[in-house]
């Protein structure tokens, strides 16, 4: 649907959503977005004007459907793919994003570092994806100099950043606010630097001495961003990869200089989200979204996850997706989600479904808990429709129908009980949702309280 709306501002110089919002203008892309949230378009454009919020929307990915990251917005959800050296090849990850969107992700990383071709398999995912799609130009610079981090020059960097772009990228996590005075603070931590591109970032400065490229050359990449409508997700390389490390002087030291970057790019009409903890204790983690709130002058926050303890590897979808309501709650933009796979190996297909799903209850009940308008209605829908024993509506309203269906069926799978007023958890005696109370009787019984009362008064 995008091909007409960005033909007339191909060749303009600065083509971001900020740049037309700042000059008043309400993009088809604003407009779009706008009738996805039920929000007036007026609002849409002042929100992405002052920074608040951004529309991923590269010009070259015209098979997007808009959509929108900010506090005023739904809280959004985002899936990683990628294929690896050890793992995945272009059609696996091709199937891993069809997955993803079909359970409801908003936007999907590619984080491949292997596994084939990376262009090829970057634009595969592009050219099938109706989401904004994500990537960490990092990865693919290491890989052009044959992993040897201290081969790497800014030019490398640069040029990277440039052919994500022109494939039609419409966010790159670039780590450029780890710097050099920062890599000290790490000392204290249990886990150090578990960034996979803070940690290259961080090993080129350790070996030459001098500050962080992309710190060095942010003007350059401000401009690539700007004649495509690439977002910035400032990378937070130094986030803390377990509870202990949560909220200490690195990351902190770090968020700081995101500050300052996002109102850099801001200087220039660039989009921008700031990444945020992957682990935090349930007590830290509405400070460290005011504090995001604070030092970024309130640009969109996006967190992974985060962990609320480290105890239980294979169950991080969970550990997490606490977290991650919480944070959405606290004022959180979007949940990047976390698989049962995390910290143990490449998520497969079952686990890319259990952690989108997971993350789309989080940020469901973020939304609930915020007020949003209309959030609750699916709730109160579903409410509904168990009450009154229409299982197939149902399944209709579940996050995951299939695995809703699945489960009911196991145990009662004849057609007929799918009209029987009983699951076999209580079966057909024992189910208190069967004592229908109609208006009458409960007439009846208030007259019948207020008189009670009234004769022991």
């Amino acid at each position: 649907m995008r091909t007409e709306w960005v033909a007339k501002r191909r060749g303009q110089g600065n083509v971001t959503q900020m740049h037309y919002a700042r000059q008043g203008v309400i993009t088809e892309e604003m407009q779009y977005v706008a009738q996805r949230e039920n929000l007036p378009a007026d609002l849409i454009r002042e929100e992405v004007a002052r920074g608040r919020m951004i529309i991923p929307a590269n010009i070259n990915h015209t098979n997007l459907e808009p959509m929108a990251i900010g506090i005023a917005s739904k809280c959004k959800v985002n899936a990683n793919i990628g294929a690896s050296p050890n793992s995945s090849n272009l059609q696996e990850e091709v199937d891993k994003l069809n997955l993803a969107v079909k359970y409801g992700a908003d936007t999907v990383m590619d984080l491949s570092t292997g596994g084939g071709n990376l262009d090829e398999i970057r634009t595969a995912i592009i050219n099938a994806s109706p989401v904004p799609i994500g990537t960490v130009p990092v990865y693919q610079a290491l890989e052009s100099v044959h992993g040897t981090i201290e081969n790497l020059t800014p030019e490398d960097f640069l040029h990277i950043i440039e052919k994500h772009a022109q494939q039609g990228v419409d966010y790159q996590t670039i780590h450029a606010g780890i710097l050099i005075e920062h890599l000290p603070l790490v000392r204290s931590r249990i886990t150090g630097i578990v960034s996979r591109g803070g940690g290259i970032l961080a090993r080129w400065m350790l070996h030459h001495h001098k500050q962080n490229p992309l710190y060095t050359h942010f003007r350059d990449i401000i401009e690539i961003f700007k004649r495509y409508d690439v977002s910035f997700s400032l990378g937070d390389s130094l986030r803390p990869g377990c509870t202990h490390d949560a909220s200490d002087d690195a990351q902190l030291a770090e968020l700081k200089t995101l500050g300052q970057l996002t109102r850099k790019a801001w200087e220039h009409d660039v989009q921008v989200m700031v990444e945020g903890p992957g682990h935090v204790p349930m007590d830290q983690i509405e400070f460290n979204v005011k504090k995001q709130m604070e030092e970024c002058s309130e640009a969109p926050f996006y967190v992974l996850g985060p962990l609320v303890t480290d105890i239980a590897p294979g169950y991080d979808h969970i550990t997490s997706a606490i977290g991650a309501a919480m944070a959405g709650w606290y004022g959180t933009a979007m949940l990047c989600y976390v698989t049962p796979k995390e910290h143990l190996g490449l998520p497969n297909a079952e686990d890319v479904r259990n952690g989108l799903i997971a993350y789309k209850i989080a940020a469901h009940a973020a939304d609930i808990a915020r007020h949003r308008p209309g959030a609750r209605d699916r709730d109160d829908e579903l409410s509904k429709a168990r009450y009154n024993f229409d299982w197939n509506r149902q399944f209709e309203l579940s996050l995951d129908p299939e695995r809703a269906k699945e489960y009911h069926d196991e145990t009662l799978p004849a057609d007929i009980y799918k009209t029987a007023e009983f699951c076999s958890m209580c079966g057909p005696k024992f189910c208190p949702m069967q004592t229908k109370v109609d208006a009458d009787a409960l007439t009846e019984l208030e007259k019948f309280l207020a008189k009670e009362k009234v004769t022991q008064g």
